[in-house]
């Protein structure tokens, strides 16, 4: 997959088009962007996506936007998992915030990336204060000669499949619930960056993944597999929070603690997916404590991933 910054056609070449801020790639997602391929197939075209940076909500209101579920490399590494072949990356700022309805279908839609035929959700709108909507493209897509189509929703177990649904799943710690609206389980991608090793100190090494000021959407203890150091994966126990009892860090920490490897791997990019959560975070009364505590969470990860040895297969 290619990926651009803006939203102008790589070399003039019209494209198949869907649009939105894909968070999460739920299974929503996949399903529209599978149709998305489809239809590009069909015509010969590049399957492109057009999305944001930052997210529209983390724009017009930062301290209230939604945790993010991907980073926006993790988000292109999975638009190209799902058969994208053109990724734009519009940067969300005042200039493009204000852009009216038809702006947005001329500058963007036809002579910016010379759409031929553009798959949205049925709940997309667009333009300034969001007055764009489906009936406004179709009009558009007579006059200048593309195709409109709009995906239903797509529903799990009677629930709509959405980022908003996801990341309730994990606040609530509801693994299994996030995995069925995700269709795989919850993942964060990082560099390994180097700490403090206090957790050498105290006879559990960890491996901390730089969440660059990311408000993570989960907190707490978890069973994982860690992607990135050999294979098969490497089963862990991992601590998302603020390390209440050593520092109480201002922002979220991600740490691993590998239940049966060993090694130095700084710098390396890994994928950390997340199982099971076994409790909260929480304060203990002193290192000693907290010790004894990782050793009882090592314990119940290790018992867990004997009760479910396919659980990354399933």
């Amino acid at each position: 997959m290619r990926s651009f910054r803006g939203f102008h056609a790589p070399a003039g070449l019209p494209c198949v088009l869907t649009i939105g801020n894909f968070d999460g790639l739920h299974l929503g997602h996949q399903a529209l962007l599978s149709l998305l391929a489809d239809r590009a197939s069909e015509r010969g075209l590049p399957a492109s996506v057009l999305t944001f940076e930052p997210h529209p909500r983390e724009f017009f209101s930062s301290l209230d936007a939604p945790a993010r579920l991907t980073s926006l490399r993790e988000k292109l590494l999975l638009l190209g998992d799902n058969g994208v072949d053109h990724a734009h990356v519009q940067r969300f700022n005042a200039h493009f915030s204000h852009l009216s309805a038809e702006e947005f279908i001329q500058s963007v839609l036809v002579h910016g990336l010379k759409v031929r035929h553009l798959l949205i959700g049925d709940d997309f709108r667009f333009g300034e204060h969001r007055l764009g909507n489906f009936g406004m493209l179709q009009a558009a897509g007579r006059a200048h000669g593309f195709g409109v189509e709009a995906m239903p929703t797509l529903s799990v177990a009677g629930e709509r499949a959405s980022s908003s649904a996801v990341r309730k799943a994990l606040e609530a710690g509801e693994l299994d619930h996030a995995t069925r609206l995700l269709g795989r389980p919850y993942s964060i991608a990082g560099q390994v960056s180097r700490g403090n090793r206090l957790g050498r100190q105290i006879g559990f090494p960890t491996l901390n993944i730089a969440l660059r000021h990311r408000r993570p959407a989960l907190s707490g203890v978890f069973t994982v597999e860690v992607e990135g150091l050999n294979n098969p994966r490497a089963q862990g126990v991992a601590n998302i929070g603020i390390r209440p009892t050593v520092d109480n860090a201002q922002e979220p920490r991600l740490e691993v603690h590998l239940l049966d490897w060993t090694g130095e791997c700084y710098g390396a990019h890994l994928r950390i997916h997340f199982f099971h959560k076994l409790r909260d975070e929480r304060c203990f009364p002193s290192l000693d404590d907290l010790k004894a505590q990782i050793g009882r969470d090592t314990q119940a990860a290790r018992d867990w991933f004997a009760q479910f040895p396919n659980a990354s297969r399933d």
